[in-house]
């Protein structure tokens, strides 16, 4: 039976009720989430998983196992263009942490396809896409940096994705709220890194990786120390956007707390994109469809 249709304000406090119960519950989950992603998240936190055996479980996927080799043919992956054409010399490759990325990615296209919410297509597409050029561009600006986790920043920005979604789904339940944007951004706002941190919390992804994929949006925020995974995504999704270069230069942006721990400049920043456009265009690609 389905909640009967409200006005926006007793369909925002309804709305606010459902959500933070079932968030307050032991393991809320994401409805039509492919049972393939999540048997390749549980096999993948194991610390004693062979690749063979990760092997196995994409197998039993083909839509699932393309997507691994595109990601392992990738320029990102690939810069010396040897095709790659079995599974397991691609999740070799790749390894763990991008299959987890590209296991996310094609659950994401899933989800959108499944019955229960061909209204919001569109919708999906809009995260899925957008995570996509976050992820590439996060991967990309790392790997310019020098840093050492370029995987999971690639990672960390496709999760960044579920808790948009569950957001999405749950809103879905309130007619009223999708029709209004600028409700829909707030309620975004105010839950979408509540409801990641809810269902990511048992991947085994380490605190850092969890606080960039959850809230990365925080890093705007002075701290001391060197630059975080959480940088490198807000840093990212200034830039991602970006289509001319050139166009970076006068950018206040550009002088904010994640770009000067970056130690990133106008100039510096376009050198990032203009290097790297290949990389990005060709993991954005691989991620989606």
């Amino acid at each position: 039976m389905g909640l009967p249709e409200l006005s926006i304000g007793p369909a925002l406090a309804e709305f606010t009720r459902l959500i933070a119960l079932e968030l307050s519950g032991s393991s809320p989950e994401l409805p039509s989430f492919p049972e393939v992603a999540l048997r390749v998240r549980r096999a993948l936190a194991r610390d004693d998983i062979a690749v063979d055996e990760v092997v196995r479980i994409v197998s039993a996927e083909p839509s699932l196992a393309v997507r691994l080799l595109q990601l392992a043919n990738s320029v990102a992956m690939n810069p010396g263009a040897q095709r790659i054409t079995t599974l397991r010399t691609a999740i070799a490759r790749v390894g763990f942490n991008m299959a987890r990325s590209a296991t996310v990615a094609f659950a994401m296209s899933q989800m959108r396809r499944a019955e229960a919410w061909r209204g919001l297509s569109a919708r999906f597409r809009a995260i899925w896409e957008s995570n996509a050029r976050l992820a590439a561009t996060s991967y990309a600006l790392a790997r310019h940096c020098g840093r050492h986790d370029a995987d999971e920043a690639l990672m960390a920005g496709m999760l960044n994705a579920l808790g948009k979604l569950f957001v999405l789904t749950r809103v879905s339940r309130f007619p009223a709220l999708l029709t209004d944007a600028s409700i829909g951004a707030e309620i975004e706002n105010v839950w979408q890194a509540r409801a990641s941190r809810a269902l990511l919390y048992r991947w085994e992804l380490g605190e850092e990786v969890l606080s960039a994929a959850c809230e990365f949006e925080r890093a705007q925020e002075r701290h001391e120390g060197p630059a975080t995974l959480s940088d490198v995504l807000l840093a990212a999704r200034y830039l991602m956007d970006v289509a001319l270069p050139a166009e970076l230069h006068g950018q206040g942006v550009l002088e904010s707390a994640p770009f000067a721990r970056l130690g990133l400049d106008a100039a510096a920043a376009a050198r990032v994109l203009e290097s790297s456009a290949d990389e990005i265009a060709s993991l954005r690609a691989a991620l989606a469809d």
